[in-house]
């Protein structure tokens, strides 16, 4: 087996990578039949030279290789026929600027397995960048409301070393008796969950956010039924939310009235309700003044994530009257920061982390027969066609 870490290519530059180099030793180690091959990059976060010096073959022609592993989209003219590519494709929610991506997959007949997809046998997702995302999320949250409100300014988390710089800055400001309610309790919003933990701010129940005040800051870390309920007002669980999506209607807008930061790290999916509506936003008892939109959704459950923003300029103001962009520093503006890719800004910790993962629970499944079935499962094209799990894009692929 020839495995090949790929050079990423899309713009912006993403300097994550699926493999450090300790990974890549400990994977010789346990498999030493297993040839590997890095291919040479300028902007990755662990260098050539760190790869060559734990013994990792570093090269400009990975073409010889069977699997490839990176991170983004591979644009389409660097993409080798009759290989084996894992990355992130965003194509699996039939994204429209992905589709001729998906369509040279299949017409080159490479076997795609997106990150995405691979999944237990229950479904639930294995590896990811989540962790990473809430954790910045949180931070740039944090990051915004200080500058709103002309409270404090700490860098970028771009410009720091990792998840432990970032908690020393925040743990250094002074904060108000704020309210956050964080959504999610998945990776991303445990993620965002750690920062808030780390600096020390207090979780309080439902029930105790929204009816009682304080005196420090706070949080809430709700899930589904806590900001959905049933229309028909019948008794709500969770299997049937994800049964029957929409039958239900946001019910989060007794936390806007309470809230002054809404950190959103939820998973959405394309039935269920908006969670956070523009009406919400215009009500004169609305309190929410920074939204971190760590799932960004673009025109989804987040009615002022009207776009995705960038790690060089992550906030912009909303104005709920007009359902229009404007200068974050405009008094009725709510600050909204919906970065795309925050992992990227760590991009060393996030990497260590997924490759620890990657290691865990798919390389296995390359040298046991995928006895769980985990390459299976994730496979989402196989010699020109598109898999039974993802039969669903044949649609999408046929740009209807």
């Amino acid at each position: 087996m020839k495995f090949g870490i790929i050079k990423e290519r899309k713009s912006p530059p993403d300097r994550r990578v699926v493999f450090t180099p300790d990974e890549l030793l400990r994977l010789k180690l346990e498999h030493p039949e297993t040839e590997i091959k890095v291919e040479s990059s300028d902007i990755r976060i662990f260098t050539d030279q760190q790869y060559d010096d734990v013994g990792i073959e570093v090269t400009n022609d990975i073409s010889d290789c069977e699997v490839l592993f990176g991170v983004k989209e591979v644009p389409v003219a660097e993409l080798i026929p009759f290989k084996k590519y894992f990355f992130f494709s965003h194509t699996i929610k039939k994204q429209p600027h992905n589709r001729k991506l998906l369509q040279a997959i299949l017409a080159k007949k490479i076997d795609l397995y997106d990150h995405e997809t691979i999944v237990d046998q229950n479904y639930k997702r294995l590896i990811g960048f989540g962790r990473y995302a809430g954790i910045v999320g949180a931070y740039n949250g944090f990051r915004a409301f200080g500058i709103k409100f002309e409270l404090f300014s700490i860098p970028k988390a771009e410009t720091l070393a990792g998840k432990e710089a970032l908690v020393s800055k925040l743990k250094r400001q002074v904060l108000p008796p704020i309210k956050i309610v964080l959504t999610g309790r998945g990776k991303v919003g445990n993620g965002a969950k750690e920062i808030l933990d780390a600096m020390k701010i207090k979780a309080v129940s439902v029930d105790n956010f929204l009816t009682k005040l304080y005196s420090e800051p706070v949080y809430v870390q709700i899930d589904v039924l806590d900001y959905n309920k049933r229309k028909d007002g019948a008794i709500a669980s969770k299997s049937d939310f994800y049964s029957n999506p929409t039958e239900y209607i946001s019910d989060f807008e007794r936390f806007t009235k309470v809230s002054d930061i809404f950190m959103a790290g939820h998973f959405y999916a394309n039935d269920a309700p908006v969670i956070l509506t523009r009406q919400m936003l215009q009500a004169t008892d609305c309190k929410i003044k920074v939204v971190a939109d760590i799932s960004c959704d673009v025109n989804g459950p987040i009615a002022c994530t009207i776009k995705s923003s960038t790690i060089a300029d992550p906030f912009f103001g909303y104005l709920p009257s007009d359902n229009s962009e404007v200068s974050y520093k405009h008094p009725a503006a709510i600050v909204v920061m919906s970065v795309d890719n925050l992992p990227c800004e760590l991009p060393k910790d996030a990497s260590e982390g997924f490759g620890e993962m990657f290691m865990e629970h798919v390389i296995p499944a390359f040298f046991n027969g995928d006895k769980d079935g985990i390459l299976k499962r994730a496979k989402v094209t196989e010699n020109g066609k598109l898999t039974e799990r993802f039969r669903y894009l044949q649609d999408y692929v046929d740009g209807k």
